[in-house]
């Protein structure tokens, strides 16, 4: 058993428990929270750290543009750049949840758990995912990584990927055998990309995990034929067939292209 284990970012920091870029992302979280800027001694009672580290960090910050001093050259506020970098990340979270919110609203017209991918490295992983209401099914969380060549999403993105890097990639590859239905050859693994770009779709009838099914379409970026992330829906095989999960197709590409608005 693999245990995480996550430190309340909002306890007091300690020294010794971070590498220094995360102290100073710490730093700006504690300062962030207080109500008026804040001295250098301010700092070392809010963080416990020692005087000369604080010291140097609020410096740092300073140099970064992250932190300006106030007229009395002593207080320490938030800079006009770490406003507008708040600003951003609300305006990201703003996005993402749209995207979640087409997601459950896809689930519940198609009634199987869905998911949005992209591709990290030689991976599949989730970035966000939408549950089914049945106590029958495979969750996986975001940040989960999937193989990419026996997965729905992953073979639709080799699908659209140049053919010099596509072979770059899979060269490096063990297509390593998950089910009896796994596509362990490189030819018959070229001729299904073959036919997933030409029917603009891709399926994993079982070749991941046993018993389970996956129809998968592209959201490509505003105005180009990009493959920018991957929409899926994945469902047990004694619940919905494969030709069932495909009769969905139209549901699944007109969220798609809900989704690619929201990419910019």
């Amino acid at each position: 058993m693999i245990r995480l284990i996550f430190r309340d970012m909002t306890d007091t920091p300690a020294e010794n428990d971070s590498s220094p870029g995360l102290r100073l992302m710490e730093l700006l979280d504690v300062l962030a929270r207080q109500d008026t800027p804040q001295a250098l001694p301010d700092v070392v009672a809010l963080t416990g750290w020692p005087k000369p580290t604080a010291h140097r960090m609020l410096t740092q910050l300073e140099a970064g543009g992250w932190l300006v001093r106030e007229p009395d050259g002593r207080h320490f506020a938030l800079a006009p750049r770490l406003l507008r970098l708040s600003e951003a990340a609300l305006s990201s979270s703003a996005l993402q949840g749209v995207r979640h919110a087409v997601l459950r609203q896809l689930v519940s017209e198609v009634g199987e758990s869905c998911n949005l991918t992209a591709m990290s490295g030689a991976d599949v992983v989730y970035l966000d995912r939408v549950e089914s209401a049945f106590p029958l099914r495979l969750e996986l969380r975001p940040g989960t990584r999937v193989p990419v060549h026996c997965s729905a999403s992953g073979k639709l993105f080799l699908a659209w990927m140049g053919a010099r890097q596509r072979r770059t990639l899979l060269d490096g590859l063990p297509l390593t055998r998950y089910t009896a239905s796994t596509l362990t050859e490189r030819g018959a693994l070229q001729a299904e990309l073959d036919t997933i770009r030409r029917d603009g779709h891709a399926v994993d009838a079982e070749e991941f995990v046993e018993g389970l099914v996956c129809v998968a379409v592209p959201v490509f970026a505003p105005g180009q034929r990009t493959v920018r992330c991957a929409l899926a829906l994945q469902a047990p095989a004694a619940r919905m067939t494969l030709a069932q999960a495909r009769s969905q197709l139209p549901r699944l590409q007109a969220a798609a292209h809900a989704l690619a608005r929201t990419l910019g």
